[in-house]
């Protein structure tokens, strides 16, 4: 679950880490009030969703003058916003924050996240603060300074100074102090709030030696939301798609995609392989679906009614293992499906594992009209035939 970074702020300036003085508005009427609170000029607008890039796509404005914060926010507010995360449609800017200036004098970059070559935390830390670190890492590998954190042992004080030495130039000693300070509690709320990503970027020093969380994300493991129900309040359901929260309501792994082929897999590697065998047909997938190994028959048909509401689909290909969920199971869900909602477009099966008679057994005396595959190459040449048909 993503935070906005308003919320994020919330949480680091709790935990003791310094972050600008800033306040959320949801109406242009606000913001008027707003920036005679705010100290500024200059005064920072900042488009609240859950995508990067805001600052390259336009979500991010500076301000001089009060009129500036008031034109600024309506030009963000109830407007889509489209950066290299969001998609070509964007995503539609509900809430902005709406921040004092920082006279920045230099900018770092610092996050804890988990390496999964390791299967630990990493702290990573950088001076090439304030740009995409995936371009610094990319460019310039050496400016990327980590230490992975034992879980067991936890973040200890000479890993804070294994990276704060390595600077280049050498900060000052009072700066040291702060660095190793803001590490400790942005691992401890990585640790605390069950987080898969704390980042700030960037994390700066100003002119007159503070050191300020200028911006920030936070990520929640989703897996852990059973014990951060705290945070619960904080998702904001107007940025996902309404068939994800379809999904999420029925705890189904749900991924909404570009194409026109829709896919019912059980187990993430599979759905995996058959979106690769969908690619290979020529046609695109609508979706990773994966109704998990124990999904029950409601399951199965929630799951395919999700993938009939979406208007784009030409195909529907549902590719079964049958272990803990049996294809007669699955079988009988698909037909649930169908009495409920039409099923117009081909679809095709391929099933395997426990009771899978059963299963083709209950398929074949329904109403239903299905293409059966015994294998992914034969489902992949059925999928390019029907797709080139509806074309």
């Amino acid at each position: 679950m993503k935070l906005h970074e308003f919320q994020a702020k919330d949480i680091l300036g709790k935990a003791g880490i310094t972050v600008p003085n800033g306040q959320l508005v949801t109406t242009s009427d606000q913001a008027t009030t707003v920036v005679q609170i705010i100290k500024g000029p200059p005064w920072m607008i900042k488009a609240q969703i859950h995508a990067g890039g805001r600052g390259k796509g336009g979500g991010i404005k500076v301000a001089h003058y009060p009129y500036e914060v008031v034109t600024a926010t309506e030009s963000l507010l109830g407007k889509p916003l489209v950066t290299r995360q969001t998609g070509p449609d964007g995503v539609v800017v509900n809430q902005v924050l709406i921040e004092e200036g920082i006279d920045i004098d230099r900018e770092y970059y610092l996050s804890v996240s988990i390496d999964r070559s390791t299967a630990e935390p990493v702290m990573i830390f950088s001076q090439a603060g304030g740009m995409d670190i995936e371009e610094v890492a990319a460019q310039s590998p050496a400016l990327i300074l980590k230490e992975h954190i034992d879980p067991v042992v936890g973040w200890m004080p000479h890993q804070a100074r294994n990276l704060v030495y390595k600077l280049d130039p050498p900060a000052q000693p009072a700066t040291i102090r702060k660095f190793i300070s803001v590490m400790a509690n942005v691992y401890r709320i990585f640790l605390t709030l069950d987080c898969s990503l704390v980042e700030i970027n960037p994390l700066a020093i100003t002119k007159d030696g503070r050191i300020i969380a200028v911006d920030t994300k936070i990520s929640i493991d989703d897996n852990a939301l059973f014990r951060q129900k705290e945070l619960l309040e904080f998702e904001d359901t107007r940025e996902k798609d309404s068939l994800e929260l379809m999904a999420d309501k029925y705890h189904l792994s749900y991924i909404r995609l570009k194409g026109n082929v829709g896919a019912m897999v059980n187990g993430a590697g599979l759905a995996m392989a058959t979106m690769d065998v969908i690619k290979m047909a020529g046609a695109e997938p609508a979706n990773f679906l994966d109704v998990g190994g124990g999904a029950s028959e409601e399951m199965v048909t929630k799951g395919l009614e999700i993938i009939l509401k979406d208007k784009r689909i030409k195909a529907i290909i549902i590719n079964i293992f049958g272990g803990i969920l049996r294809c007669d199971v699955l079988a009988r869900g698909v037909l649930a499906a169908a009495k409920k909602k039409s099923i117009r477009v081909p679809l095709i099966v391929r099933l395997e594992g426990t009771n899978v008679e059963e299963g083709k057994e209950i398929l074949r005396n329904s109403d239903l009209k299905f293409l059966v595959a015994n294998n992914l190459a034969e489902a992949a040449k059925l999928i390019a035939k029907q797709v080139s048909k509806a074309e």
